[in-house]
């Protein structure tokens, strides 16, 4: 007799299970290797010609696959093409930050349809459901620019400073964004949006983006270390995100450190509400324009004005250095990515203060990379999540 809740999806290794399997394993290969024809998906899958066939009939009828014309230039008959059906499933992506929402909407093989910016002023301050109605509003242009209804998305996610606590539901180690802070935070959303979210932390999202397309693609352990004007880390190892307790894993811009004020219990003081305490009041964007206008430049107003001096680099990498000594004795791990404003204009130069600064600080000695992601790594960490999800849904034909 089968075990309860079995029949759904059947019993492994039973022909219904192995189909699925089967599916599954083409559909992903269509997703990353793009077109195919049914004696190379039969190939890569090692199907023979008859059961790729069957497979391939079988996602056509239900929408999954299409064809898309066919291979010329060989001998003997042309070849027929298959693709993901882009309108299987769509998604939306959207980055969170003081200013406001970035949202992008993609379908079902990763191509953005359509993004927009709405800043935190495209709502009325006192207006009931303000946060609600913020998310709704990114959401439903980035639908617009992709000529596409609210009913047709699948998923979502949302990249956030903070990290929703698995216990309360509530959103922590994110004070300064006001509004977001209530438990039913993920319901009110998606009762607004109608589709299922997940509500993720931005630097965690900014981790999946190295892991998928940038400077972490090899590393099974690594941390990526975010300083913008905020501050914060992602923590990967054995693959797997460390999420921690209350999910505060990897919030280093409360670490106390030498020369830094403490942030005690996470509070932000009233004269810099936004600063926090510990590691982020050493090297966050504002420190770092503030310590070049305390070495003689107090025209600064830029990260990257601030990083033209030397003498702003040199004492920032040290700053940078004793932090990423602290997270490097607990953690181990092979590999450092540094990312957000402050290393993205410091560039090389930057890196390699930092490198040689490590020296005498730390036992390990990870290798240290700069982010080469293109465009907002958040944004691409939230699609890249929302993908995932919408795939592991639709594809499974079981």
């Amino acid at each position: 007799m089968a075990a309860a809740g079995q029949g759904a999806h059947g019993t492994p290794g039973t022909p219904r299970v192995l189909r699925a399997m089967n599916d599954r394993a083409a559909l992903d290969l269509l997703v990353s290797q793009g077109p195919l024809t049914r004696t190379r998906i039969g190939e890569l899958t090692g199907l023979s010609k008859p059961t790729a066939s069957q497979l391939l009939a079988r996602l056509e009828a239900a929408g999954l696959v299409r064809t898309t014309g066919n291979v010329t230039g060989r001998p003997g008959p042309n070849a027929q093409l298959y693709e993901v059906n882009p309108v299987a499933a769509h998604v939306a992506a959207l980055a969170v930050d003081q200013l406001g929402i970035t949202a992008a909407v993609a379908d079902i093989t990763g191509r953005v349809l359509g993004e927009v910016r709405v800043g935190t002023d495209a709502v009325d301050e006192g207006a009931e459901n303000r946060t609600a109605r913020l998310v709704a509003t990114a959401v439903d242009g980035a639908l617009a620019k992709a000529g596409l209804g609210r009913q047709q998305l699948h998923g979502a996610v949302i990249g956030t400073p903070g990290a929703l606590d698995p216990e309360t539901g509530e959103l922590r180690y994110a004070p300064h964004l006001p509004g977001w802070h209530s438990r039913a935070l993920k319901d009110e959303l998606a009762e607004v949006l109608g589709t299922p979210i997940i509500i993720e932390n931005d630097v965690n999202l900014a981790a999946v983006a190295e892991q998928y397309d940038g400077a972490a693609q090899d590393f099974d352990d690594f941390v990526l270390v975010w300083v913008d004007e905020g501050v914060g880390a992602a923590i990967v190892l054995g693959g797997q995100l460390l999420r921690g307790a209350t999910g505060g894993a990897g919030e280093i811009g409360y670490m106390p450190l030498p020369g830094a004020p403490l942030s005690r219990g996470g509070d932000r003081s009233a004269a810099q509400p936004d600063a926090g305490g510990g590691f982020q009041q050493l090297v966050g964007s504002p420190s770092v324009v503030a310590l070049a206008r305390e070495y003689g430049a107090p025209g600064t107003r830029t990260v990257e004005e601030a990083l033209a001096r030397d003498d702003v680099r040199a004492e920032v990498a040290r700053r940078l250095a004793t932090g990423l000594a602290a997270v490097v004795a607990v953690v181990d791990p092979r590999l450092v990515v540094l990312s957000g404003e402050v290393p993205q204009a410091g560039g090389e130069d930057l890196r390699a203060r930092v490198e040689e600064e490590f020296t005498g600080l730390a036992l390990p000695r990870p290798e240290l990379r700069i982010s080469d992601i293109g465009g907002n790594p958040i944004l691409i960490g939230a699609l890249r999540t929302a993908l995932a999800e919408a795939r592991d849904a639709v594809f499974d034909t079981g």
